[in-house]
């Protein structure tokens, strides 16, 4: 593993008939960590992770200096060797089950596909393993719904379904992009329950994407902000609720009710997320940033960890708010 880390993404880029869609991704994950990728819709968050499992079609294209699973090079595996891996080790449960199940097989003969391929079982051991995934992520009456197909399930159920296949193989890392889309408020605390008590009994490491900031804090133990297609910070969970340091992850805790308890109006972060064809110069955060200086607009800031604090925390801007705060409170006084 690459200095301990299960997955190490260095400058990923992906590209669409030549206009970027994410552009220097960097991440790392740990083994048994929890990480959560957030931002707003359109910033690139399952673009990245459709990446890494190989998911990007032509005309897309895929480049990056370093995409490493538990010290195997996935950039430039061949099929045969990513198929070992993808599905087995990598695991990964999207966000619409109902349209990423195939509606003409029972969800029994899709789990079996999976422990088929992956771990050649076949007759009753297959049969028993397909039982037992359907009891471990909570469908009752598995004996019958075995054999049941993803459109006489409700959604909550179908996405069950998917995790049961994700886990099937006990991955040592599952990606869960958006896994609660379209369910209602109840099954949603019931899905990420669900996931989390896998991921501790597991002891996978686990990547949630999701748009829902509240959610990932109480999930993971570190989180990275996404942008345009960029991370645009990364720190532990307690300290980028407590004090962001990019002027975006300020504007997203801003919107959040539970981070803003007591407040008369919850703060709306005003323009558009700058299009593949129309990106600024220099940050691409700049023109709706309100700490913007002539420097902003000179060249795209680098990912940077913060000085002279914990080197978890990255930001990519050349006015973080740490530095905000000290010169409106010098010394550390408040």
């Amino acid at each position: 593993m690459s200095n301990g880390n299960l997955l190490t993404i260095r400058n990923l880029a992906v590209n669409f008939s030549g206009l970027p869609a994410v552009d220097r991704i960097n991440l790392n994950v740990a083994p048994g960590e929890v990480v959560g990728v957030v931002g707003e819709s359109g910033s690139g968050k399952s673009v990245t992770m459709m990446a890494l499992m190989g998911l990007i079609d032509a005309p897309g294209k895929v480049t990056a200096d370093e995409v490493t699973f538990d010290g195997k090079d996935l950039l430039n595996a061949t099929p045969t060797q990513r198929r070992k891996i993808i599905g087995k080790d990598v695991a990964m449960v999207f966000q619409d089950a109902l349209t990423s199940l195939n509606p003409s097989y029972t969800v029994g003969y899709q789990i079996k596909e999976v422990l088929k391929l992956h771990e050649g079982l076949r007759g009753d051991a297959l049969h028993k393993r397909a039982l037992e995934l359907l009891d471990q992520v909570g469908i009752p009456d598995a004996k019958n719904r075995i054999n049941t197909f993803p459109h006489q399930m409700s959604g909550g159920m179908n996405q069950r379904v998917m995790i049961a296949m994700a886990v099937a193989c006990n991955p040592k890392l599952l990606i869960a992009d958006e896994p609660t889309t379209a369910l209602d408020v109840t099954i949603q605390a019931q899905i990420m329950q669900l996931l989390v008590q896998l991921q501790k009994d597991r002891g996978m490491a686990l990547v949630l994407i999701s748009h829902d900031l509240a959610v990932v804090s109480q999930v993971a133990q570190r989180v990275a902000v996404m942008y345009a297609g960029e991370v645009i910070e990364m720190n532990r969970v307690p300290d980028i609720f407590k004090a962001p340091h990019h002027p975006y992850t300020e504007a997203l805790l801003a919107a959040i009710p539970e981070h803003n308890v007591g407040a008369v109006r919850l703060a709306a972060l005003p323009g558009m997320v700058p299009g593949r064809d129309d990106r600024p110069k220099g940050c691409l955060f700049a023109p709706r940033c309100k700490y913007v200086v002539d420097d902003c607009n000179k060249a795209r800031p680098a990912l940077s960890p913060l000085a002279d604090h914990d080197p978890a925390a990255q930001v990519r801007c050349i006015k973080p708010l740490n530095l905000v705060r000290d010169a409106i409170h010098p010394g550390g006084a408040r």
